[in-house]
C-alpha cells in the first residue's frame, strides 16, 4: 500500500476469517492424554487425529476454529522422523488431469475431481448464502457457514487423497523424478483453470518434497521445457507437434507411445540421469519445512 502497489487494506473481520489462540507451558496442562486449558475446570473433549510421539512433551498448544466453524488443536512437540527403509526402485510421475498422476511403471492413478463431485451442492449454497443481506444477520451467518462447509469438505478430501498417494510413492521408492510445472501460468487458461487448480499439482508437488526429506529419499525435479511428451523413449525422436488431444501416437521408428505412459519414462530417464551423472543440475526452490532443496535439471532450449 505505502509502495503504491496495492489499494487500502481491508479490514479482516474475526468472525469470518480464521481465529485462534496459543497456549505456552503456563497456560495448559496435558496430563495422561488430556487437556486443560487455562481458566478451564475440565479438560477439552477431543477426538485425536494421531497419538503424540512417545515420551514427547507438547511445548505450545494452538486452539483455532476455521471458517465452517471446526475447532481445532495443535500441539508443538520434538519428535524424530524415522528414515524409510533404502530400496533401489525409482519412478517418474507426469502429472495431469484425466489421470491425476501416470507412474512410469504404466501406472495410472484416476483424478477423484473432489470439486467435480460437490459442484451442484456448492452452487446450490452460494445461490443461497447470494440471496441473504448483506450485514451481520444469523441468516446470512448460517449460509455462509454452509458453503464453508462445502469448502472444507472438498479441500478435506483432496488433502487426504494427496497424502495418502504421496506417501506411498515416497515409501516404495528410492528416487521420485517429477516434472517443473508452472501451474501459475496454467491456471490462466480459463477452459482449464478449475479443473487445474481442482487437481492441486502443487499441494502435490510440496508433499513430495518435504516427505522425501523426511524419509531419506531423492526428489529429482525436470526442467518445464523438457519435451517429455512429444520424445519417442525408443530412438530419442522429437515429434515436432503434439496436441493435447493426442492421447496415442506413433513414432517414425514403428514404436506405439501412450501419451502419458511415455512422458513418465522419458521424465523418469532424465531425472535418473541427472541423479546419477550430475548433469544439468541447479538447486531448485527450498521447501519452507524442510529448508532443504530438491534437485532440478536444466536442459538447454533448442535453437529455432
Amino acid at each position: 500500500f505505502f509502495g503504491k502497489r496495492a489499494k487500502y487494506p481491508r479490514f479482516k473481520s474475526r468472525k469470518k476469517s480464521r481465529r485462534s489462540a496459543e497456549y505456552t507451558t503456563s497456560g495448559f496442562r496435558f496430563r495422561a492424554g488430556r487437556l486443560t486449558l487455562a481458566k478451564m475446570a475440565d479438560p477439552l473433549a477431543i477426538v485425536w487425529s494421531r497419538p503424540l510421539p512417545e515420551g514427547a512433551t507438547p511445548s505450545t498448544v494452538t486452539v483455532s476454529q476455521d471458517a465452517a466453524g471446526r475447532w481445532f488443536v495443535s500441539m508443538l512437540c520434538d519428535d524424530t522422523v524415522t528414515l524409510a527403509p533404502p530400496t533401489t526402485s525409482a519412478v517418474g510421475i507426469d502429472a495431469g488431469i484425466t489421470s491425476l498422476v501416470t507412474l512410469s511403471t504404466g501406472e495410472k492413478i484416476a483424478n477423484p475431481r473432489h470439486e467435480r463431485r460437490d459442484r451442484a451442492r456448492l452452487a446450490k449454497a452460494q445461490r443461497e448464502l447470494s440471496r441473504k443481506a448483506r450485514g451481520d444477520g444469523a441468516n446470512r451467518a448460517r449460509a455462509r457457514r454452509k458453503v464453508a462447509r462445502v469448502h472444507a469438505r472438498i479441500a478435506d478430501r483432496r488433502r487426504d487423497f494427496l497424502h495418502k498417494l504421496t506417501t506411498r510413492l515416497v515409501r516404495e521408492n528410492q528416487t521420485v523424478v517429477i516434472e517443473d510445472l508452472s501451474v501459475r501460468n496454467m491456471v490462466k487458461n480459463h477452459t482449464l483453470a478449475r479443473a487445474v487448480s481442482d487437481a492441486a499439482w502443487s499441494d502435490l508437488r510440496s508433499m513430495l518434497e518435504y516427505k522425501s526429506a523426511w524419509y531419506g529419499r531423492e526428489l529429482v525435479v525436470v526442467d518445464r521445457f523438457f519435451p517429455s511428451s512429444k520424445l519417442c523413449g525408443a530412438c530419442g525422436t522429437i515429434r515436432a507437434k503434439l496436441p493435447l488431444n493426442v492421447r496415442e501416437w506413433t513414432c517414425e521408428c514403428g514404436a506405439v507411445h501412450d501419451r502419458d505412459v511415455n512422458a513418465a519414462k522419458n521424465i523418469l530417464a532424465a531425472g535418473l540421469a541427472v541423479s546419477v551423472w550430475g548433469a544439468g543440475v541447479r538447486p531448485q526452490r527450498e521447501s519452507s519445512r524442510t529448508g532443504q532443496p530438491a534437485v532440478k535439471q536444466k536442459t538447454p532450449r533448442r535453437e529455432p
